[in-house]
């Protein structure tokens, strides 16, 4: 069961292309994010949506899979864990950020033969 400790799966859309940096020692990195929604209905009986954005990493040929594959706009499915980090800003400031590691994708966009 260590499988499912620290198991992430989401559902959603692409908010930008994804960013595809290759470093000299020639491994390659994809950063992008995507957007999911959740619906709920308020005390007055509206339709309410939630979104949230989460920031996705993968690494290597996933990496350059998801550049070659996914667009802005394209619906995914994302699995991965969840990491957080911290570092210092220009000014200083630490800073936290929580992002997934993409261990595999699906995209869901049709495309009509």
């Amino acid at each position: 069961m260590n499988y499912i400790r620290n198991s992430v799966q989401l559902m959603g859309h692409l908010g930008k292309e994804v960013d595809l940096k290759t470093f000299d020692s020639g491994k390659s990195k994809a950063s992008f994010s995507i957007a999911t929604n959740d619906y709920y209905k308020n005390n007055k009986g509206e339709k309410i949506t939630e979104t949230q954005w989460h920031n996705i990493v993968a690494w290597g040929k996933l990496a350059t899979n998801m550049q070659s594959t996914l667009k802005k706009g394209s619906q995914v499915v994302i699995r991965g864990k969840l990491t957080s980090r911290s570092y210092e800003d220009n000014t200083g400031t630490k800073k936290y950020i929580s992002e997934i590691i993409a261990s595999e994708f699906v995209s869901m966009d049709y495309k009509e033969q």
